[in-house]
């Protein structure tokens, strides 16, 4: 029914066409070839195959249609994530159909569309994430080598035998990579890492 009525308030734009609609990620992977869009709209939450799923797979395509996402996750943190796979647009569910309409128009015309009221939260992040970067800068390869031992678990003692040094050089290692990237415990240092794809969970 959403979907239905999404696509009725769209084509109420003359210059807009729905050439197809999907059920879910597959479905849309399945109809692309012969509805050959030039935008897509993808909902984050979708059965079967999600839209950042959609997205990945699309990003192996020559010339993808441009990829709008329609979702309720207004999280900076879904926004970043989908910015650097290089969705086109954001766009929450809570949006007017005019804003909807100007969206699809702007990735249409090559231009990136973000949520308005996302756009400060998005600033804020990266600012932090260039602080962060030239936190990173000041590590030397040897404290980088630390950092990534301590955020995925091991202890001095293990991080001095893969590395072949003395526990106290682990020690005086991770005093200074602390300091540098205003840390006070493993865990930060950890959670630090893992925001900055210097390691990610499953490492």
């Amino acid at each position: 029914m959403v979907r239905e009525g999404l696509s009725k308030l769209i084509e109420l734009d003359e210059e807009i066409k729905v050439v197809a609609e999907s059920n879910d990620g597959s479905d849309c992977m399945y109809k692309l070839r012969a509805a050959k869009p030039d935008v897509i709209l993808l909902d984050i939450n979708m059965p079967d195959m999600n839209g950042i799923e959609t997205l990945k797979i699309l990003n192996k395509r020559k010339n993808r249609p441009k990829v709008l996402m329609l979702t309720v996750h207004n999280e900076i943190e879904y926004l970043t994530k989908l910015i650097d796979m290089g969705v086109e647009g954001y766009i929450l569910k809570d949006s007017g159909s005019s804003e909807l309409v100007r969206a699809i128009r702007s990735v249409y015309y090559g231009e990136r569309f973000i949520q308005p009221s996302m756009i400060p939260l998005l600033n804020s992040k990266l600012i932090a994430k260039d602080i962060d970067k030239e936190k990173l800068e000041t590590l030397s390869n040897r404290e980088l080598e630390v950092l990534k031992l301590v955020s995925v678990g091991h202890f001095n003692k293990d991080i001095g035998r893969i590395l072949c040094i003395s526990e106290r050089t682990v020690k005086n290692h991770l005093s200074n990579i602390f300091r540098k990237i205003d840390c006070t415990d493993r865990t930060q240092a950890a959670v630090f890492c893992i925001r900055n794809g210097v390691v990610s969970v499953h490492d």
